[in-house]
Formats: C-alpha cells, structure tokens, sequence
C-alpha cells in the first residue's frame, strides 16, 4: 500500500515527520526529503524470543546511594550493573556493597563486581597472586556477612582485561593465568560455594586465547564447582571499538559455535563493557548498540569513560534526564516479545537500526529506531486483526541529543495518524537530517479521540555555520576518533577569548511571543557568561553552569520575546564592548529556537505507564484505560524542567466511588478519591524537583486510569520559604564568602556560605517560618561540590559530599550532593523531609566529612492542594 506520510506542523523541520497523509498532494521538498528512505521492515508476525532487556546496564553507572537519582535510575531500569569491590581502591565511590540497595529497589538484578579494582592504580599493580587472594577471600567474606539474603546478587569478576593487564603475553602466561584463575574461583567458592564467575572478560573478543582457556576450564576440576569444573557460569568480554557495531554478530555467533564444538553451555553472556564517548547520551548511537544485544538477548554494561554515577552519561546533574535516557526509559519499557526488524545494512557502522517488540496483553506493537541522517520508511507487517484490529493509531514521538549534561523533558509526539492496515501491512515514514536522533513508534488499535501531536514550532542553527567574529571552528570528527565527546554537527566555535569575540545568526520565527533558546555549550569547570544581543541591542546575560571541559557539553535555556518575522540573536563575550565578561571563554555547539505555548504541559497516557500486579490496558470505546483494583499498579515517569509547584492531574473513569492511591517518589499524596461514579479528575498541586520523578497509581477496584498530565504552576511558588544561607545563622567555621567580581559564578546575592561540616558545631541553622508545622516537605538546597581525586588516566573520579539534615526535637536526614565540577557552581538538589515538631529549627551540616558549599536554602511544602 501507499506510505503513509504524517503531518508536518509548521516550521518545525528538525522535530516534525515527513509531510503529507496517503491522498494528500506532498510538497517537493517532502518528495525530496522521501526520495531515497533506508528501507526498516518489522514483521510483527515473526517473534523472536521474550524481551531481555539488557542492553542498558552500566559500568560505574552508580556512585553513592542517591547518585544517580532513585527515579532516573528505575526509569532506565538496568538489569546488571557493574561496579567495584568492596572497599576498593580503583576509584572512591561506586563501591558494589554501597550501591546495592537501590540498585535492587529498582528493579536490578545482578551486581557485577569488578574484583581487581580493590588496587588503586590502572593498570592493576601486580603484586603477586597471594597478595590478590588474600583480598579476594576478605571481599568475598564481607559480602556473605553483610547481604546472607541476597549474595546470590553479586557475580565476580576473577579478571578484568586479563589480554592486556598481567596476562598481555599468552605464549609466556597461559599457563599462569589458567593457575591462577583456578586459585582465584576456589577461593571464592570456598567461602560461597553458590557464587556465580563471570569471565574471562577480556578487553576483546580473542578466539583463540578464548578457545585455548574454555578447552583448559571444561577439562579441569576446580573444587566447589556445581559442575566440578573451572568454566565460568557467566560468559563476559569488552567490546570498546566503533568497529564492533559491525563485528559484534559474528563475534557472539563465533562463540556460539565453539560452545557447541566444546561441548559446554550454552552460557549467559554479558557484554559489561561496551561503546565510546561519542555513543553515550546520543539516542542515534545507543540504538545500534541496544539493536545488537537484544537481538542476541544478552546483558551488556555501558562503559566508563567519565566519572562515576551518571549512568555512564545519561544523568544530568543528580536526577535530570539527557535525551540518551529518554531512549533507554523507552527500551526498558518494552514487554512481550521481540519481532524481527530488518535493518537496511546489517552490521555497518552508524546506520540506521532498530528494535521491535508485540505486547499481545496490551494489544500494543513498538518499534524504536534511528542511527542514521536519511529518511526511514518502515515496512510494517504481520498486524494481526485480532490483535491490532482493522484500523490502528500510530503515535511516534522524538528524543535527540541535548549534550552530557542537557536536561531533556518528556519527549515531544511529533506525528499521529489513524489509518486502515489492509493484510495487517503499514508503511510509515520518518523524517531524516538527524543522525542523532531515535523515535519510538507505537501501534495499537484506534480507540477513542485521535491521537494529537504535541511538538512545538523550533529549528536549529549550529554555532560554526553562525557569522563568526574573533572565534574559530574546530572540528571534532567522532568518526575518525569515536573516543571524542560527541558534538553535534562534528564541529563547535572556541576561543572565544576576546572582548569583540561574537557567533551571530538569525531566525524567522512564525509568530510573536515567547521562545527558548537552548545553547549547547561547553565551560570547562567553571561558570561563565555571555550576553545576548536580540537585533543589535543587548537582551540580558546568559549564566552557564559549570562543567566538565570544552567539549562535554551541557545545554543551558534563556527566553526571549520576539515578534513574528526575521531577528538577528547574537552571543557576545562582553555586554559593553570593552569588558569581557567573566568566564566568557566558553565552547559554542548549536542553538535550538523553540515557541513556548504557554506553561509546561505533558500529558502521560495509559500506554506510557508501566503495570505490575494485576494491572492491565483495557481499550474501550472512549480509548485506552488501565484497570486498577488489588495489586494492580501503574508508574509513570514524569518529568519537571525546573523546581516548583505542578498540578498533577489523574484522568479516569469511575464505576464507583473510591480512593486513588498516589506516591510520589514513594511519598503518599493524600486525599485523592474518586467522588462519584463516571468520567472523573483528581488533582494534587505537588512540589517536584527538577527532573524525573515516579508516580506510582493504584486504586479501588472499578477505576480504569486514563492519562497523568502535568502542567507547572508558578505562581504557586511563593508557598516557598527561600533563604540565602549567608543570612541564615551560622555557627562554627560555616563562613561567608563574597564572590568576587572576576568570577562567573551563579551565586545568588552575590555570596554562599562555604566550611560546613567536618566537626559537629560548623553548620547552618534555617528557622522555620509561621504556619510550616508538621507535615512533609522538600528542602532544596543550591549547593558547590569540586571535590575529586585526580591521577587516573581517563576516568574523573569526582566524590560526592553529604549533609546531615536535622530538624531540631525531630528526626535527621541524609542528602547527597554530587559534584558539580566548581566550587563556585550552584546547583539545587532537593531533600525530602518529615517534619514532627511545631517550629524546630532546621540545621545542616556533617559532624564527620566536609559538607558542600551552600548558597540558598528553600523549603517548600510538599502537598498545597488537592481537588477532587
């Protein structure tokens, strides 16, 4: 049949899809843009095994309980992740032990513990094999003693990258690492005979030496083994090069086949290190990598190329989502079974691929895709009617890259279309020029009002095609170096290091009002600024954050108000012309120009919820519902671009009155209920960070659960009780610092409060306003951390710091704060607090570590309304 072709909406070139729906005369540029698609065929007829799922664990994902955040780390919902030992040396968090519990809480199955990385340098100092053993049998011993209920958890890693670190020479070493290996796995299993091996875990994928060391293992009696043999029960190797997204298939097919020949297995495998820089938050990237090892129903683990905690490049800050983890949040919710997609090149590097998976319980079929700049036609097929029925809704929606530390919000549906499947086929196109990119396509049957895009108006301009004055293009090929950070466009503006240095560029917008504008920078750990210049004339300072160099980029959003027609946007290193602004030497990426509508809105309907318990999707005649009642549950995860207040409304339907149970964030919203029978609302006016939180649904049997839709409420910020922590009262060595002229600092008042913590008496003291009584609350305090180790070859091992928050007669919590990469870089990190006295007062510090510094405080109730 015909493709369909969706609705382009106006302007919008980089978010929309191809233009025109089947009987619709296209415009030529759509015929250009459609004229040579990457073919993409999915045949949802031809399953190719239950989804695994484990494509987006993560080596060092975790660093401190907290970091990353609880619900971004359960959005992602990695299977394995791999960390160090316990009271390891390597680097100075991200130990296994720490971690694990909310690693565990959400939703992970196995920790992989690097065991080797008890040593401090890289590669591991060869102290001989007793020194090893010795530590082996002490972290092993630790984790039987302290997790008896869930060991089984843990997997070891005898050996990390044996081919290249203490056994390079296999002519010479063979034998010694065959001897040791023994020596290694009998002492773990002489203190847990029930623990699982995971090895050999080279850093390649080496036949021979893998066929010489599965010949010795199967062959030899290691004691305590189930099987009585040396083998491992876990198969893992690396596979760290842009050539292996062409390579892998027949690397993992080649293993396969020497199992077969050898008589063992066949074993899990788990690829727990895998890709380069420049694949880490790109959704374009990770998609051929996720393709591979779910294609293969293996675990895999991201590597580590940066620093600890960020999920290997897909936390923002603490808790924020990048549009990478908007791509794995997409992976991890899919369920059923996987179908057979069709690739227009398998097994070539940085080409379009794709995952398909059928959830016949939920009568939904999903499709994500992406990896390449061209136009992609999906060939659908195999819609069973019975399934799917004879007319279907198609929903696609849109994440891209937004930079390391870019913050993401939900991402945008950019085409609908309902439409006939005629022998269960459907063609879709999508559009290219967006290599970066990844879309997720929904298919499930129509019901109820036709789907609506919510994409608005925007374009993209990069820096370097920008008129340039006193400021230099660089290129950064990721193809040639894939360990370089990943730049849109492979090409950024610098040395912006003069008074006069200036990218200019200009923009039509369709219509007068508000826009933002979204600048893919780079200021290397250090705040900076910039001025903006809207047609000549100054418009207000841009404020960057801090981060990790010139080429991690982070993406900082200012609004400007423009009328309809042409405008001239100009970023300048000085507002006067002869001053340069602090910290104004700051890389220059690319620009997104978006129209704001009006106050953040985002709907969450049936369909991008999660279900446990005996949940299901019911699709009536008025469109999809989920049935909650007993055990059935419902999670959302939603996101805020900034802290505050938001309505969170629930849509429904009602066959008797009764209570709606909601947590967020595992805090119970009180007071939602369902007053009558039929369509219904309840509202709760709740305070969210900035970032991802999780709402969890359940409810009284007979509530069928339409949509979560959200929409930020500013002028309910003024219930905030804000503080600058320079005039809250300090005691100890808490000290005022006045920033100074010369730093960018975004410090607000012009000074923070640094020396808190590390003795009992250096704290900061905030006294409870009138009518904040007992009840729950979040703390948000804008916080410094640059703490870090430095000296190892590539990682940045950066050390989070902790306050103790006590509420004076009541109870004392935990925050967590991660670095931020200056001392003079303040970012909000939110604290949940239950408070039980009347008025105590609030006091931060740390009796035994150095705290973050500290520059406001702002305590917010967590519930101001709730309607029925």
């Amino acid at each position: 049949m015909p493709p369909i072709r969706f609705p382009r909406r106006a302007g919008a070139a980089t978010a929309a899809a191809a233009l025109a729906v089947t009987g619709l005369k296209p415009t030529p540029a759509a015929n250009a843009a459609a004229a040579a698609p990457e073919i993409v065929k999915v045949d949802f007829a031809q399953r190719t095994g239950p989804v695994h799922g484990g494509a987006t664990g993560m080596l060092y994902g975790l660093s401190d309980p907290g970091v990353p955040g609880d619900p971004l780390l359960a959005g992602a919902r990695p299977r394995t992740v791999a960390q160090k030992a316990p009271d390891g040396d390597q680097h100075p968090n991200g130990d296994a032990l720490v971690v694990a519990d909310g690693f565990f809480a959400a939703g992970g199955e196995e920790i992989v513990v690097y065991m080797q990385d008890i040593y401090s340098r890289w590669p591991y100092e060869n102290l001989g094999i007793e020194d090893y053993l010795a530590k082996v049998e002490t972290m092993v011993r630790k984790v039987v003693r302290e997790r008896p209920k869930d060991k089984d958890k843990f997997v070891w890693v005898p050996f990390n990258e044996p081919d290249w670190i203490w056994y390079q020479d296999w002519a010479t070493l063979k034998e010694k690492f065959f001897s040791d290996w023994k020596a290694v796995v009998e002492r773990i299993r002489s203190i847990d005979p029930s623990a699982r091996i995971v090895g050999p875990n080279e850093a390649n994928y080496n036949p021979d030496r893998l066929r010489d060391f599965l010949t010795w293992a199967k062959d030899t009696e290691c004691a305590g083994a189930p099987d009585g043999t040396c083998l491992p029960d876990i198969m893992a190797w690396h596979e760290l090069q842009r050539d292996r997204l062409a390579d892998y298939r027949a690397h993992y097919e080649h293993y396969r086949r020497m199992e077969r020949e050898l008589g063992i297995g066949p074993l899990p495998v788990n690829i727990d290190e895998y890709g380069n820089r420049r694949d880490m938050s790109v959704p374009g990237q990770m998609i051929q990598w996720i393709s591979l090892f779910e294609d293969t129903k293996v675990d895999a683990d991201m590597a580590f190329w940066t620093y600890a905690g960020n999920m290997s490049d897909h936390a923002v800050r603490t808790r924020r989502a990048n549009g990478g983890w908007w791509l794995l949040k997409w992976y991890a919710d899919l369920t059923g079974q996987t179908v057979k997609a069709t690739p227009p090149r398998l097994n070539v590097a940085d080409t379009v691929q794709a995952v398909a998976a059928i959830d016949e319980s939920a009568r939904r079929g999903t499709i994500l895709v992406g990896g390449g700049a061209e136009p992609v036609r999906l060939d659908v097929s195999g819609l069973d009617p019975a399934i799917f029925g004879r007319q279907v809704d198609v929903v696609v929606s849109k994440t891209t890259w937004t930079g390391y530390e870019g913050d993401a919000g939900k991402p945008p549906v950019v085409s609908t279309v309902r439409a006939a499947v005629p022998q269960g086929r459907l063609s879709v196109d999508l559009p290219g020029g967006d290599a970066m990119a990844a879309y997720r396509v929904v298919i499930v049957p129509s019901a109820g009002a036709k789907p609506r895009p919510d994409a608005p108006w925007t374009v993209s301009i990069e820096a370097e095609s920008a008129t340039l004055t006193s400021a230099q293009v660089f290129d950064q090929d990721t193809t040639a170096d894939p360990q370089l950070y990943a730049t849109s466009g492979k090409r950024d503006v610098g040395a912006m290091n003069r008074v006069d240095s200036a990218v200019t560029f200009r923009v039509t917008v369709p219509r007068t009002g508000r826009y933002r504008l979204g600048i893919y920078q780079g200021a290397n750990k250090a705040p900076g600024r910039h001025a903006l210049f809207v047609d000549g004339a100054l418009n207000q300072i841009v404020q960057y954050s801090a981060n990790l160099g010139w080429t991690y980029r982070g993406r900082t959003d200012v609004e400007v108000e423009l009328t309809a027609g042409t405008h001239e946007l100009s970023l300048r290193t000085s507002a006067d012309g002869t001053t340069l602004l602090p910290g104004s030497d700051i890389t220059l990426d690319k620009f997104d120009l978006t129209e704001i509508t009006g106050p953040a809105r985002a709907v969450y309907p049936a369909d991008e919820a999660r279900l446990s318990g005996d949940a299901r999707i019911e699709r009536r005649e008025k469109g999809p519902a989920i049935t909650l009642g007993g055990t059935a549950r419902a999670t959302f995860f939603i996101a805020a671009a900034e802290d505050g207040y938001h309505d969170l409304t629930f849509s429904y339907h009602a066959h008797r009155a009764g209570e709606l149970r909601v947590r967020v964030d595992g805090r119970e919203i009180e007071g939602l209920r369902a007053a009558r029978p039929g369509e219904g609302e309840s509202r709760a006016r709740v305070y969210l960070p900035a970032g991802i939180s999780q709402v969890e649904v359940a409810g009284a049997a007979g509530l069928e659960l339409r949509a979560l839709t959200t929409v930020r409420t500013r002028e309910a910020d003024d219930a905030i009780h804000r503080v600058e922590a320079e005039r809250a009262s300090l005691g100890g060595t808490a000290r005022v610092v006045t920033v100074p002229d010369t730093s960018g600092s975004n410090a607000s008042g012009g000074a923070y409060v640094d020396h808190v913590g590390d003795g009992a008496d250096n704290t900061v003291t905030l006294t409870r306003p009138d009518g904040f009584g007992p009840g729950e609350y979040v703390l948000t305090v804008h916080y410094a951390n640059a703490d870090r180790n430095i000296g190892h070859p590539y990682n940045t091992d950066v050390i989070s710091r902790f306050l103790d928050i006590a509420e004076t007669g009541g109870a004392t919590t935990r925050g967590v704060f991660r670095h931020n990469y200056a001392w003079d870089n303040f970012w909000s990190q939110a604290v949940p607090l239950t408070l039980t006295t009347d008025d105590g007062a609030i006091v931060l510090g740390n009796a035994t570590a150095h705290g973050p510094n500290i520059d406001l405080l702002e305590l917010a109730p967590l519930v101001l309304e709730v309607e029925n």
